[in-house]
């Protein structure tokens, strides 16, 4: 018997980002980088089943959708406790499924290591700015951070399009509308659609997953709103060579000349392994200054590395200095900063320097 409630409350407590619930092992909780299993009896598959379904009666969800495709991603609250964005799914013939904790408050930026360069997003009134990194990296929580700065310093609509909605705002200065996908609104593209009649100061694109809705968020951001979004890229270059490649080829010096009006800025972020225990966020910065318009422009953005080592008096951050910065305060181990800096030769003859 798997007591799905009390894994909800232990994994909370224990700080953990997602409760792992997969035939042949025991109930785990990941933290930090750490996967920590909470006992020695695997769950069998009719278990997984169970909890699984479980889940489903939790949040009131009909299991159509999961018995038609295999998954299904929906969120559960728990009263007292926390928010959950569930993702369910079939892997050899049971049930399984990955628990992600949401918290009620949304962090402080400050303690959770968010410079102040990235928080200036929320100076921005029109244009695009994107969050990237790998899935589980904290975009939507940077995202999250950003839209509470702007709706505690001024007056603005701010509608959000979330898969599930992970951040719940309340109004201050600004009138935050929070839309699903799913239970609020059909999809993405739907929604965006109906977003742009619907006054928008700001709006937040939970994910530019395909054509449809980076057609749509790079509209947006051409008609005068601050458009806030994130993609599945680790660094700069490669999330304009993504968007780019979403395009047909005879579109693509358009989509070219549109990002380099409208891009306003870039962050990627990563969460190393801290020394000790924990992660540690590090991010890249990239500004659009004339020199990165022209690159992306004329195809050369394999040269934007070259800009952002080289433009910290703009406001930008490599992700290569934001490594050793960690390493430096004695975060992160030499092996780590190594492993995850994008010119490794150049990171150990720094670190070996120090």
């Amino acid at each position: 018997m798997v007591d799905i409630r009390r894994h909800l409350e232990n994994a909370v407590g224990a700080g953990a980002s997602d409760i792992l619930v997969i035939s042949g092992m025991p109930v785990s909780y990941k933290v930090g980088t750490e996967l920590i299993r909470t006992g020695d009896e695997p769950v069998m598959p009719d278990l997984a089943n169970e909890v699984v379904e479980r889940l489903f009666r939790l949040a009131d969800r009909s299991m159509e959708r999961f018995n038609r495709t295999g998954d299904d991603d929906f969120p559960l609250s728990v009263p007292g406790l926390s928010r959950f964005r569930v993702s369910a799914y079939r892997q050899r013939g049971s049930m399984a499924a990955v628990i992600r904790v949401i918290r009620f408050d949304i962090p402080d930026p400050v303690s959770m290591g968010i410079p102040e360069e990235v928080m200036k997003i929320s100076d921005m009134h029109h244009g695009l700015a994107l969050v990237t990194g790998p899935s589980g990296a904290g975009k939507s929580t940077t995202l999250a951070c950003i839209v509470d700065r702007i709706n505690s310093t001024r007056a603005a609509h701010i509608i959000t399009l979330e898969d599930p909605v992970e951040y719940l705002h309340r109004n201050k200065k600004s009138a935050v509308s929070q839309r699903e996908i799913g239970s609020d609104t059909e999809s993405y593209v739907t929604a965006m659609r109906a977003c742009l009649r619907q006054t928008p100061d700001v709006i937040l694109l939970g994910e530019m997953r395909d054509y449809e809705t980076i057609c749509s968020a790079v509209t947006a951001a051409e008609t005068g709103h601050l458009l806030l979004s994130t993609l599945h890229t680790v660094g700069a270059a490669s999330t304009i060579d993504r968007i780019i490649d979403v395009f047909p080829s005879g579109q693509q010096q358009q989509i070219r000349v549109q990002l380099s009006q409208v891009l306003r800025t870039v962050v990627s972020q990563q969460l190393l392994p801290q020394a000790g225990g924990g992660v540690v966020l590090v991010f890249e910065v990239m500004h659009l200054n004339s020199a990165i318009r022209n690159m992306i422009r004329e195809s050369k953005t394999h040269q934007i590395d070259s800009v952002i080592q080289s433009s910290a008096g703009e406001g930008m951050i490599s992700m290569d200095s934001s490594i050793f910065e960690v390493f430096k305060r004695g975060l992160i181990t030499r092996d780590t900063a190594v492993k995850f800096a994008l010119n490794s030769e150049q990171m150990e003859r720094k670190t070996l320097g120090l």
